[in-house]
């Protein structure tokens, strides 16, 4: 098996696609973003890239805030009909017969439909060439509860979530792992290692 060398682009794939929200409960508009992603962990920050020629660049611009909310397969699309639409010209909410929720920290509107919500204060904007960065930390989450289990964990496995690569939407497949299994499983091993040698030990010192 050999590689071949391509052009630099971006082929980092999959990503989440997210239907970000923004503007107020009287006028929103909601924007297809793929380029999303997890930046900071304290303070909770992320970053979505917009290119300036979109409508929803001013909106966020001009507002400072946004909300991501994550997309499911039921929800694939309406999902690519924001992307392709622009609010400009159409009322998305309207004609994807999708619903507004109030946001508990910002003045967008969240999607009812989607299952988690991000609510984001943007922090800084980096103009990047034919995108720019929209940098923001999370102020609150807001999150289906009929995911969410007796423990109080919330189980996203069960949100039929999608993922977008290489210009297709994608469902997310079953679990596999979870972070840190691979250790686990050595330490469970070890540990059985130790436990038989224990008893191998108190055996012996029986006979």
């Amino acid at each position: 098996m050999s590689k071949i060398t391509w052009k630099p682009g971006n082929f980092l794939n999959p990503v989440p696609v997210v239907m970000v929200s923004c503007g107020t409960m009287e006028k929103s508009n909601i924007i297809t973003v793929a380029w999303a992603g997890t930046i900071n962990t304290n303070p909770p920050m992320v970053s979505i890239s917009i290119r300036p020629n979109r409508y929803s660049y001013n909106i966020i611009k001009e507002q400072k805030e946004f909300v991501i909310n994550l997309t499911t397969k039921e929800l694939a699309r309406k999902t690519d009909w924001c992307g392709v639409k622009t609010g400009e010209k159409v009322d998305k909410f309207k004609e994807m017969n999708l619903h507004k929720e109030k946001a508990v920290t910002v003045k967008c509107p969240i999607i009812k439909e989607s299952p988690v919500a991000l609510e984001c204060k943007v922090k800084e904007i980096k103009e990047l060439g034919s995108h720019s960065m929209f940098i923001a930390e999370v102020l609150a989450i807001r999150a289906e509860d009929k995911y969410i289990d007796e423990k109080g964990s919330f189980d996203i496995s069960k949100c039929d979530l999608i993922a977008y690569a290489n210009g297709g939407y994608y469902s997310l497949g079953k679990k596999i792992g979870k972070f840190g299994y691979s250790v686990q499983k050595n330490q469970k091993s070890i540990q059985k290692i130790k436990s038989s040698k224990k008893q191998k030990k108190l055996n012996n010192f029986k006979k």
